[in-house]
């Protein structure tokens, strides 16, 4: 437990520095609107995403989204289903892409009742003798994420796309081909790479059931 109130306090400062750092362009949710026709084909028009493998944009986090649109146009994070849907465009049209998801209501979603100990588990506590740090911390116990901090809202996301993403960072803690821009501190991979696939598999499902 001190363990993890330790973790969470670094991950409040953190997010702290980050908001009082400044410089966030915001984004115009109308102006976004106009830009996100071929977008909805695999994310839904409203950001709820009907397929498990693509993300619920709805609700994710200004701040997040905008991060990760600039990364995968700049080549910080590969996704081969995103090749040239970013390519060309401005912070600015990034930014009002991020406003628009971000003011649409992500919907629910169900939690395998078989993972739910394992997942609560894993999502509020984390894994003490791994040193792996509760999600909560930077999640928030509801799975709203943390806006200003640039968390995102991982409640009703599809277990699927929470699971793959958790594999991809376990993978880039060592191994290039894997997720990497999560940044220096490297605390999303050093999580992921504590976690065994069934305990992936149980947050997933929980963070997935969230409302």
């Amino acid at each position: 437990m001190i363990f993890n109130r330790a973790i969470a306090t670094l991950a409040l400062l953190l997010a702290a520095n980050v908001a009082l750092a400044g410089g966030v362009m915001k984004g115009d949710a109308a102006a976004g609107e106009a830009l996100v026709g071929s977008c909805a084909a695999c994310h839904g028009a409203d950001g709820n995403s009907l397929a498990p493998t693509f993300p619920k944009l709805a609700g994710l986090g200004e701040r997040y989204l905008l991060k990760q649109m600039k990364d995968i146009r700049d080549g910080r994070r590969p996704v081969a289903l995103m090749a040239g849907q970013v390519d060309n465009m401005t912070d600015e049209q990034l930014a009002d892409i991020a406003a628009f998801y971000d003011a649409k209501e992500r919907t629910s979603g169900t939690t395998d009742p078989d993972l739910v100990k394992l997942g609560r588990k894993v999502y509020l506590a984390g894994i003490a003798e791994r040193k792996v740090a509760a999600c909560s911390g930077c999640h928030s116990p509801s799975g709203k994420g943390n806006g200003p901090g640039g968390y995102p809202a991982l409640a009703g996301q599809h277990a699927e796309y929470v699971a793959q993403q958790l594999e991809m960072f376990r993978l880039g803690y060592e191994d290039e081909s894997g997720r990497t821009n999560g940044g220096d501190s490297k605390i999303m991979r050093t999580i992921a790479f504590g976690l065994s696939d069934l305990e992936i598999k149980a947050v997933a499902s929980y963070v997935a059931g969230l409302q």
